[in-house]
């Protein structure tokens, strides 16, 4: 008898234990989509080091630097706690042509989110134009490219596919009624301006102002306009300071606001800035404007000043996430960073710039 009963509830502990593991990968599955969700809210992701990703946060930044050329590249895997994946990469190219007026760039843009890797991949050119003396510059930008949306619908998992005991049932079908397309193409728009005063800068963007369909299915859904607002400032910790030297040390506040559709988050915080070391620390709410992360950030500089202007931009960022999700369940987010810029040899533009450049705030 007490055999019996010692097999029956071993029997019974094992299918209590299967049906907790299927249990857990549930909730597993469904707190992730929750995330998702959350993430969704605001559409567009946010880079913690937006400063390192000029094009991405205003394609008025283009060709604004002390240079011919440069190159910028910025990779952030948030939440790396959680299964599925939550992966952001953005690369770009630009050119400062004074005798254009401006520059030109070239940019792509990659997201993939969620077990079922939807992911975005854009590419765009953009323009800048600038207006200005030496102690004040304005330049205004536009963005234009294509943007390709697509969902992996293998990957999905649905309750008709799980059993209480056994959990996911190999080679199994949904009777759910799946989306009729697995890609979309569509044309994104955007612009933006900056403005540098002394040691004062300023600018905003409008990304999406054509409000692209990214729907997989015939109900219609359109992508809100991601609009940015920023604004730092450069104060010198020396008594002897000129805007136009960037070997001093400086302290560098900076607030940037972020709003698509309903959806709005902040991020405020300042750097302390010293030759070629960069230290940051900054506070970020999410997109409901609730707490969502603290920040540090480091960024150094390797042979600033040398042939032809070189300056290798090395920088690396982590989230400590401070939302209800909390950071036991997330491990925060991780962000790294690379910028190049040059001049080419023979420029004509070389040891002539003015001084006002948006690097000067980073």
């Amino acid at each position: 008898m007490e055999r019996c009963e010692l097999e029956f509830w071993s029997a019974k502990a094992y299918r209590d234990y299967k049906f907790n593991q299927v249990a857990v990968r549930v909730r597993s599955l469904i707190f992730l989509l929750c995330c998702l969700w959350i993430s969704a809210g605001a559409q567009d992701h946010v880079y913690s080091q937006f400063y390192n990703a000029p094009l991405y946060l205003n394609p008025a930044l283009t060709g604004q630097f002390e240079g011919d050329f440069r190159m910028n590249m910025i990779y952030r895997n948030q939440w790396s706690g959680l299964s599925g994946d939550l992966s952001y990469l953005s690369a770009s190219a630009d050119l400062n042509i004074p005798h254009f007026g401006g520059g030109v760039g070239l940019q792509f843009t990659r997201s993939s989110e969620g077990i079922a890797y939807l992911r975005k991949n854009n590419i765009a050119a953009t323009y800048s134009y600038s207006v200005g003396g030496d102690d004040f510059v304005t330049s205004f930008g536009i963005h234009a490219g294509f943007t390709n949306r697509h969902i992996d619908l293998d990957k999905l998992v649905f309750a008709d596919q799980i059993d209480a005991s056994t959990g996911f049932i190999p080679g199994s079908s949904t009777s759910a009624q799946l989306p009729d397309i697995s890609n979309r193409f569509y044309f994104d728009a955007g612009t933006g301006v900056n403005m540098v005063f002394r040691n004062f800068m300023a600018g905003a963007s409008i990304y999406h102002i054509n409000k692209p369909d990214e729907s997989f299915t015939e109900v219609q859904s359109k992508l809100p306009m991601r609009i940015v607002g920023y604004a730092s400032l450069k104060v010198s910790l020396l008594s002897q300071y000129s805007y136009y030297e960037d070997d001093g040390m400086y302290v560098i506040p900076s607030v940037v606001y972020y709003q698509q559709g309903a959806s709005q988050a902040f991020s405020v915080g300042a750097q302390l800035k010293y030759r070629s070391v960069n230290m940051g620390l900054w506070y970020r709410t999410s997109a409901q404007n609730t707490p969502d992360a603290l920040v540090v950030s480091f960024i150094f500089d390797i042979f600033k000043n040398g042939k032809n202007g070189e300056k290798l931009r090395l920088g690396i960022s982590h989230d400590a996430t401070t939302s209800k999700i909390n950071y036991t369940n997330t491990s925060g987010s991780t962000e790294a960073s690379v910028g190049y810029e040059k001049y080419f040899p023979g420029s004509s533009s070389y040891n002539k710039f003015n001084g006002l450049r948006c690097y000067d705030f980073y």
